[in-house]
């Protein structure tokens, strides 16, 4: 089995990487995910059943979601599935109910892509084998299609030893992780509510290949802002007085946010990563937008951070008597691992014949990742909760245009997931 799954998540992977998603728009993913574990016999909730509306941020319009569905059509997507996604809501929950007494364990994985252009370099192994984004513009730069295939191949597993197997498992396929948008929302559908074992996991991240790092801690909290300033064009040579300057008030909101005092508790961001404005070389710019995080070692820092962000939005907007609008797209809270359920895969991962090296755990360092939300709600209601790291061998950093993975990764990925479900119910028997 093992050999024949090994080819599997290659095929998988590689399918996934030539057709890349971005958040709210994984539709293609989404239904082959959904055919895959609908083949295998898993019970399926999907859509708005698992995602909250109310909480989706950032989520594209309704032009750009419609356009995205025909394209998913027209490249390759599950036609008996695909319609179930069309409105943007691609969140998937597979459940196995073994019907004989045991704890519910939940895995989460993400799907979706970047806005990054792949390189077309001739050394880069995706464009020599083959399996480069047709997609120009986006690619799969952080692993999530990587991700995506372990999450089938776990499913692949759990499907063929159900007999052998209690309690009930989770599998959960969580659109736009990137900008911390989609966990949130699925949360607030309750699809944790009743899990008393949760564990998400990520590829690379700095862990070599052939090490596993079983509990990733240190995550800051995190707010992703769109800021809007509106403002009034004039002639900037016949009339500049009577224009109202969005430019000048996003560029001093700007160089005010990077001056942000740092907070005496712990680790804080700030960055604005875009800024657009104007129309013309000769037009006072009636219009600005700019994109920003802020970061904090826990909620109350990001929570500083993001006031001071807002008080100086609405002191520049004062400034230069222009309009001003601000949109949170984008948030996820600091959560540590359990240490519980931490050992349980530090014993997986040591039991592997695949792994060279185990760590039990380390701090994230300055990173953001929307699984704590899942964490936080589990952990709240007792049960325990941990986010690992398959180490892998990368050809260029997360989010880089030549980012690839060593697919050595994906099987060993899939039989420690695996075993850890029944470490969990030995635990669960022994207890």
């Amino acid at each position: 089995m093992a050999i024949e799954l090994k080819k599997k998540l290659m095929n998988w992977r590689r399918d996934l990487h030539q057709h890349p998603e971005t958040g709210f728009l994984e539709m293609r993913t989404a239904s082959i995910v959904a055919g895959v574990l609908s083949e295998l016999g898993f019970t399926l909730q999907m859509g708005k059943e698992v995602m909250s509306e109310a909480h989706c941020m950032g989520k594209p319009d309704a032009k750009e979601t419609a356009m995205h569905y025909t394209w998913a059509c027209d490249h390759g997507a599950n036609e008996s599935f695909v319609g179930l996604f069309k409105e943007g809501f691609t969140g998937i929950v597979a459940t196995m109910k073994t019907n004989r007494p045991g704890p519910v364990i939940a895995y989460r994985f993400d799907m979706d892509a970047l806005d990054i252009h792949e390189s077309e370099a001739s050394n880069h192994v995706p464009t020599k084998l083959g399996f480069r984004s047709q997609v120009d513009g986006k690619m799969h730069a952080c692993g999530h299609d990587a991700h995506t295939a372990i999450g089938l191949g776990l499913a692949t597993y759990l499907a063929a030893e159900k007999e052998n197997l209690s309690g009930t498992i989770k599998l959960i396929f969580q659109p736009a992780e990137e900008g911390t948008r989609g966990a949130k929302s699925m949360v607030e559908a309750n699809v944790v509510r009743d899990v008393d074992y949760f564990i998400a996991s990520h590829i690379g991240t700095g862990v070599p290949h052939g090490h596993f790092l079983a509990a990733n801690n240190g995550f800051l909290a995190t707010s992703k802002l769109d800021v809007t300033f509106k403002g009034t064009a004039a002639h900037a040579g016949g009339n500049p007085e009577q224009g109202r300057n969005a430019l000048l008030a996003a560029a001093a909101a700007t160089l005010n946010m990077h001056a942000i005092s740092r907070h005496s508790e712990g680790t804080s961001r700030i960055n604005v990563g875009e800024l657009h404005a104007g129309s013309g070389r000769n037009i006072i710019a009636h219009h600005a937008k700019m994109k920003v995080e802020t970061r904090g070692e826990h909620a109350g820092i990001n929570q500083y951070i993001k006031e001071q962000v807002e008080l100086i939005v609405a002191g520049a907007a004062t400034m230069y008597q222009v309009d001003y609008d601000i949109e949170t797209v984008g948030e996820a809270i600091h959560c540590k691992c359990s240490e519980e359920l931490a050992h349980i895969l530090y014993r997986c991962a040591n039991a592997s014949s695949e792994i060279e090296h185990v760590e039990l755990q380390k701090d994230a360092g300055a990173g953001s990742e929307d699984a704590t939300y899942f964490m936080e709600a589990v952990q709240k209601n007792g049960g325990l909760a941990a986010y690992c790291i398959f180490g892998t061998e990368l050809a260029a950093g997360h989010h880089n245009e030549k980012f690839d993975i060593d697919e050595e990764t994906l099987l060993p990925a899939v039989k420690i997931l695996y075993q850890s479900v029944y470490e969990i119910l030995t635990k669960e028997h022994d207890a």
